[in-house]
């Protein structure tokens, strides 16, 4: 025969009319929110359905372009952000055989000629191209021509 669980010594306690409200309006606030979850199921699992022919248009309203004053945007936040700016002689493909052979006084023969423009390079992305310049014993490059980057990601695809 089974044994009985005894029962408790002291009876529960009743929540007082306070909590039994917010209870309530606990419980209510569940089922309207079970209730528009159930509006949204699509019809074969039991929602409502919609029918596309019932849809209408929508107008988007035009809007007028921005009116610019004759100050310049104020860039000023972008002052000290750091890039990374690489310069392209040029390029070539070697052996790890070749390469390992290099020494001091090795010359490496690259892709472009002398007198070629050099490619300038912010973030790995190509942005410029332009012709090595000494300047007080340095290195500089003088910008010839702004790459249209739309246009050279086309050539690149074709």
């Amino acid at each position: 025969m089974p044994k009985k669980t005894p029962p408790p010594t002291d009876p529960p306690e009743q929540p007082h009319g306070d909590a039994d409200a917010e209870a309530h309006d606990l419980a209510g606030a569940l089922h309207e929110a079970q209730e528009a979850i159930d509006s949204l199921k699509p019809a074969e699992e039991g929602g409502t359905s919609f029918d596309a022919r019932d849809a209408s248009p929508f107008a988007l309203p035009s809007f007028q372009p921005a009116a610019r004053s004759g100050e310049p945007e104020k860039i000023d936040l972008l002052g000290d952000v750091t890039l990374n700016v690489k310069i392209e002689l040029g390029r070539t493909r070697m052996l790890v055989e070749d390469v390992l052979r290099l020494g001091e006084g090795a010359v490496v023969e690259l892709d472009k000629l002398a007198g070629d423009p050099v490619d300038v390079y912010v973030n790995e992305r190509l942005v410029a191209r332009g012709e090595v310049l000494v300047l007080n014993d340095n290195f500089c490059v003088r910008i010839h021509e702004i790459v249209d980057t739309k246009g050279e990601e086309q050539r690149r695809s074709a």
